[in-house]
């Protein structure tokens, strides 16, 4: 008898120990995890700390994802390939700070955006490359693939020198080998708040304008794309986004389309 509910307790033991695997992400639990590619070197955006992804705009996609009922997994990767891996199912989704334009748009899927921003020229102090005139001629770093990299093409006569990621274009700009440093101006202000002694300051600076940041998504992937909008919708409706964008932009005010009872930033996709 004592064999036989021996048997019994171990029978159940074994199938409360199925279930539980199953509860804690099992494919049979109902639970999907999405890869995310990002960056690792682009604060307060997108950065890598103690080992863990995190930034405004990694922060946002896990509360998005907690409220559409999905989990993600962060993966570091360069931005030159990141939109190229999401299309290609390499990556579920691109959160890197990514401008929603047309051209992009003919490759990937956007969210509705959950920030605009600025780009800027972070040059050595005196420098004075105030305007656009200025960067003629000039050495102008930029990461390859970005929209920073779009706008020192434009500029006539100014030699463009392309990099996989933040951190080495910085190096080179402090070693003297750059003219200029082209990034969002939040990643160029945070890097001279983090190091107040080296000799750098913020040059030109231009709005990007009608090309907010959004997520990326493979353009047959719809079901995803309206879950990070309807996620969105929630969390800028009962003020997450800004309480997470205050988190990280402790001295730039959120655009008011993005604070609680905003209408959100809305991006239209090119057909697929």
């Amino acid at each position: 008898m004592r064999s036989t509910l021996s048997k019994i307790a171990a029978v159940l033991t074994a199938g409360a120990l199925t279930l539980t695997l199953a509860a804690c992400g099992g494919s049979d639990a109902g639970s999907t995890t999405l890869r995310v590619g990002t960056l690792s070197d682009a604060p307060p955006s997108i950065y890598l700390e103690n080992g863990r992804f995190t930034g405004y705009d990694n922060e946002l996609l896990r509360e998005i994802a907690k409220r559409e009922g999905f989990e993600v997994e962060f993966v570091g990767t360069e931005f030159a390939s990141l939109l190229a891996g999401v299309a290609g199912g390499k990556f579920d989704i691109g959160s890197s700070t990514i401008s929603s334009t047309e051209a992009r748009k003919k490759t990937v899927a956007f969210s509705n955006g959950y920030n605009t921003g600025f780009t800027t020229i972070v040059t050595a102090k005196g420098a004075n490359l105030k305007d656009v005139a200025a960067l003629g001629g000039k050495r102008l770093g930029v990461v390859q693939g970005s929209v920073q990299d779009e706008f020192a093409g434009k500029v006539a006569g100014a030699q463009v020198v392309r990099f996989p990621d933040y951190n080495a274009g910085f190096a080179q700009l402090k070693n003297g080998t750059l003219d200029g440093w082209v990034v969002p101006q939040d990643i160029g202000q945070k890097y001279l708040d983090q190091n107040p002694n080296v000799p750098l300051e913020l040059g030109y600076t231009v709005e990007d304008k009608d090309t907010p940041s959004a997520f990326a998504v493979a353009k047959k992937n719809t079901d995803l794309l309206n879950k990070l909008n309807d996620g969105l919708a929630k969390a800028i409706a009962d003020g997450t986004v800004a309480r997470i964008y205050g988190q990280f932009y402790k001295n730039t005010p959120l655009s008011k389309e993005l604070q609680q009872g905003g209408p959100g930033l809305p991006v239209k996709n090119l057909g697929a």
